[in-house]
């Protein structure tokens, strides 16, 4: 595995290995903090793409609360064992100048519609705007072939799919299912900042989600909300933000089961001081 800090090295192996013959770049970007998830995803990368690039780099745009941003977990050393042994081909971690060398302040200017205002959108202000000015330096330093993405960043990824529509970016999407513990948490890695105590109770986020699937063809959706609602709040630990049954495509609210119509049940909640998201897909 090759490791690269700058635009212009890694560019210029990139260029080298295209010069080698016509060959697919899969590219996973990440803050760090690799686990399990992430390791599916360069898997995933390695199946459906010739060489895989894979950056660290954690935005400091896209995080509306300074303090979740300081206690972001930092572990470069570890991340970099983990991408060798997956058999990443390429490791980019640059510092704020490298992706940022003319300031911060240049947004990239695309109408998220309703998916810009909802759920993730109305509880982290800014935060989307930080991911697409990211992901956008990114994909035009990288430009990869396949852009692979986490499904339990749901509402993030119909914005990045926004994204390469918006500015017709030749890159293909691949959204890869959610990897859980055994016990059902959502991997992610904001995990490792859970006590023992919190990372119990963190578990009843996904047991929510599918006893909304289990149950969402006999009981009405709004008292099933309701009594999961409930379930989540009566422990002292959990301060729920949302957890909503939407449209699957365009995360529009609705109000009743149809089995013809995609639906998606999605939760945000701290659990303790640390701030978790989770989804399923209903239909």
């Amino acid at each position: 595995m090759k490791i690269f800090q700058t635009v212009v090295e890694l560019q210029k192996h990139l260029l080298e290995i295209n010069q080698l013959g016509q060959r697919t770049i899969g590219f996973v970007p990440t803050m760090g903090a690799l686990h399990q998830g992430h390791l599916s995803l360069i898997d995933a990368a390695r199946k459906e793409s010739d060489y895989t690039v894979c950056s660290i780099f954690v935005n400091p745009t896209q995080f509306n609360d300074p303090e979740d941003f300081k206690r972001y977990p930092i572990q470069i050393d570890r991340d970099l064992e983990m991408l060798l042994e997956a058999k990443c081909d390429v490791a980019f971690v640059p510092n704020v100048e490298e992706i940022y060398p003319h300031g911060t302040l240049a947004k990239v200017d695309i109408d998220l519609g309703f998916i810009g205002t909802t759920l993730e959108a109305a509880h982290r202000p800014g935060h989307f705007e930080g991911v697409l000015q990211v992901v956008k330096r990114l994909l035009d330093i990288v430009q990869p072939d396949k852009l692979f993405l986490g499904q339990k960043d749901y509402q993030q990824c119909m914005v990045l799919q926004r994204l390469v529509q918006h500015c017709q970016l030749p890159v293909e999407v691949v959204i890869c299912p959610t990897l859980r513990e055994p016990d059902g948490l959502a991997m992610s890695s904001r995990n490792v900042r859970l006590s023992a105590e919190e990372r119990s109770a963190a578990v009843k986020l996904s047991k929510a989600l599918n006893a909304i699937r289990e149950h969402i063809q006999q009981t009405p959706l709004d008292e099933l909300l309701s009594e999961q609602q409930a379930m989540l709040s009566a422990d002292p630990l959990i301060s729920v933000e949302y957890l909503v049954v939407v449209h699957g495509e365009t995360l529009e609210p609705v109000d009743t089961y149809k089995q013809t119509v995609p639906l998606t049940a999605l939760v945000a909640a701290k659990v303790g001081p640390v701030r978790l998201i989770d989804n399923l897909i209903l239909t």
